[in-house]
């Protein structure tokens, strides 16, 4: 039990996946199924459609990961399953097949916080990496500041009052009909652009420790009803611009949270928004002004997988933290739950 193999399953959007890990993070089989095809008509993600996909694929993909690593579930010591946040319907496909590994096979069960996944996931990567680390975990659904203080101890720093940043990227590509999935397709024209418009940078400077980026995208919006005849030059520039607006807003509200926490031992980024690379850069530039250690994990493994959260089932395996089978599905689930509501928490107009 010194090694143990965890089977981790992750269903919570658009991406269906498997992976066995062991403690000493040897990724001995995955598998990830992505839906962007089914998905790109419509500009974002369908649930219902999301959660059929997910039904169709994990069984197959079940097989295949423990047919290529050779091993049976009898094998394995324990089931991880993403119990939430996430659209309800695909983390009940997935969250119910793995209570159903566990009971069939007589193995405990890991209901996984979606976003522990993303928090843990730079240790897979990096065994050097040590608690208490200032994450700052940026994805489609969730913009958000951590001081990762141990598995399960989680204080949030700051968050966003409105959008995340991933969505912002989504809907500003959307908007400049850049094509599905928003976020990488913004960034490959940004590369060819220069950021000449003049966009604000929410809450930059602010004593607030949080994030906007509804008034970005709508900026976004406003420069481009403002082109009569938008030229591929105007529309790279224009995502240039957009997309240096969202990297100083991070940047801004990082060094902010750093200040906070002096005794952390790196900081790290995590999450899908986390494979942008000029976010990266402005991100690694920072931590060099703190003397501090970037961290980041490799590009595969910052958008949804398997691997994270068998990794995550590891972590709190190692660590005693075993859940019933009555664990529930979760649309919403903070990983700091004590945290303060921000301004405009719950208000509806």
């Amino acid at each position: 039990m010194h090694n143990p193999l965890v089977l981790g399953i992750e269903s919570s959007c658009d991406e269906t996946a498997v992976a066995l890990v062991r403690a000493d993070r040897t990724i001995l089989a995955q598998r990830i199924a992505s839906q962007n095809e089914a998905h790109e008509r419509f500009g974002g993600v369908v649930p219902e459609l999301a959660a059929r996909a997910h039904a169709d694929r994990l069984a197959p993909m079940l097989a295949e990961v423990l047919d290529e690593a050779g091993v049976s579930l009898a094998d394995i010591d324990a089931i991880a399953g993403t119990a939430g946040p996430g659209l309800i319907g695909g983390v009940m496909v997935g969250l119910v097949t793995a209570k159903a590994l566990a009971m069939a096979a007589a193995k405990p069960l890991i209901a996984v916080n979606h976003l522990e996944g993303h928090a843990l996931s730079p240790r897979l990567a990096n065994a050097a990496l040590h608690f208490p680390y200032l994450l700052l975990l940026v994805s489609g659904g969730h913009c958000q500041l951590l001081c990762v203080e141990g598995v399960g101890r989680y204080r949030r720093l700051a968050t966003t009052i409105d959008d995340a940043v991933g969505e912002a990227f989504d809907k500003s590509a959307k908007l400049l009909g850049l094509g599905f999935p928003g976020g990488p397709a913004l960034e490959r024209a940004a590369r060819a652009g220069t950021p000449r418009f003049a966009l604000p940078r929410p809450l930059v400077g602010s004593d607030e420790p949080h994030f906007s980026f509804a008034g970005l995208k709508s900026a976004v919006l406003r420069a481009r009803a403002a082109m009569a005849a938008p030229t591929a030059h105007d529309i790279a520039d224009l995502a240039a611009s957009f997309q240096q607006a969202a990297c100083d807003c991070l940047v801004d509200r990082t060094a902010r949270a750093l200040a906070q926490v002096p005794e952390v031992t790196a900081l790290v980024v995590a999450g899908g928004v986390a494979a942008n690379q000029s976010i990266r850069g402005a991100l690694a530039d920072l931590a060099a002004a703190h003397g501090l250690p970037f961290v980041a994990p490799p590009m595969w493994l910052c958008t949804d997988n398997g691997a994270m959260i068998a990794w995550a089932g590891v972590e709190r395996f190692l660590a005693g933290d075993i859940d019933d089978l009555n664990a529930p599905a979760r649309p919403r689930w903070p990983l700091d739950p004590a945290a303060e509501a921000v301004r405009g928490a719950g208000v509806k107009a």
